[in-house]
């Protein structure tokens, strides 16, 4: 009898130490350098806010917060190496909009439904419609009515097609029932150069990145795509005050970690997030680029992820997009 006490006893506080260790391994993040993976190639959209944001928590959390690039297959091959890391929190993926458009045009390689954890929006930022300064219509409305007036022969750019700025494309094409023509380049970049050129009417450029060709001249904005106008535009109207009731299109840039975290860390990484995004210095250089802070509680970011989703997915089905 006496052994089987003690044998109980042996196991109760075996039980009692585990269930004491993970709350203290919580507790103790981070104790090492945290690498936080971009999916995507440096010095784009979200390599350039990775930077700051991880600037920023590895001063808030006193530890190294390294950015690692790791570009390919429309961001899928950086998310699926967070994926296969262990879910300790010392292996951070950085992503973007595309996170929720690859569902719903391509096979992928794991469930981004079941294999991440959304942890927080970190920022989001809007597309700006861009066109050369030269072209025959000056608002949007006189776009809309050259577009309904030459069927097929306006075309429009994206970095890709299933892009996000390839989808906004398509809303717009539904929503004001028109036949453009979309031509799709390997990167935002050459699609600028091109709108310059004169060789493609009109593209949605990431705000991140077309905002200051709007403010040199190089090209002409009329309308951006977020449900306010921005700041830096405010004479140019949103596509929503323009007729288009609910046309809401943001792109944006959040942090995901491993399946089977533990939700004290999950919960702590969160909340350094939302500090760092909302830290006056680090505010000021994101708002620099374009970008708005948002620093969301995993459980909404995690309703965020759900309902975009769903709307590239019914766009996808609805416009018969497919992606090679």
């Amino acid at each position: 009898m006496l052994s089987l006490a003690r044998a109980a006893a042996s196991g109760l506080i075996a039980t009692f130490a585990s269930a004491v260790v993970l709350p203290a391994h919580a507790q103790d993040y981070p104790n090492r350098p945290i690498r936080v993976v971009v999916p995507y190639s440096p010095g784009g959209g979200a390599d350039n806010a990775a930077r700051v944001i991880a600037q920023a928590l590895g001063a808030s959390l006193k530890t190294q917060v390294v950015v690692d690039n790791r570009p390919g297959a429309s961001g899928m091959i950086g998310a699926q190496a967070v994926v296969q890391a262990a879910p300790d929190g010392y292996t951070v993926l950085y992503d973007a909009s595309t996170y929720a458009v690859n569902p719903a045009l391509r096979k992928m390689p794991f469930d981004p439904d079941t294999d991440l954890i959304p942890v927080s929006l970190a920022v989001t930022v809007p597309n700006i419609l861009v066109v050369h300064p030269d072209a025959p219509y000056r608002s949007f409305k006189e776009f809309l009515d050259y577009a309904r007036k030459h069927p097929g022969k306006v075309s429009y750019a994206s970095y890709g097609a299933g892009s996000p700025a390839h989808l906004v494309g398509e809303l717009l094409k539904n929503q004001a029932r028109l036949d453009m023509l979309h031509v799709p380049y390997k990167g935002g970049a050459p699609a600028l150069a091109d709108v310059m050129g004169g060789q493609v009417n009109a593209y949605f450029a990431n705000a991140a990145s077309g905002l200051s060709y709007v403010q040199s001249g190089r090209l002409k904005a009329l309308a951006v795509t977020s449900a306010k106008r921005m700041t830096a535009l405010p004479d140019t109207p949103t596509i929503a005050e323009s007729g288009f009731k609910d046309f809401e299109v943001l792109e944006w840039n959040g942090f995901f970690l491993p399946k089977g975290t533990p939700p004290a860390i999950v919960d702590r990484l969160a909340k350094e997030v939302r500090q760092a995004v909302n830290d006056p210095d680090t505010r000021a250089k994101l708002n620099k680029l374009g970008l708005d802070t948002v620093g969301s509680s995993p459980a909404d970011f995690a309703r965020f992820i759900q309902g975009e989703t769903r709307r590239w997915v019914d766009l996808a089905k609805a416009n018969k997009i497919t992606v090679e």
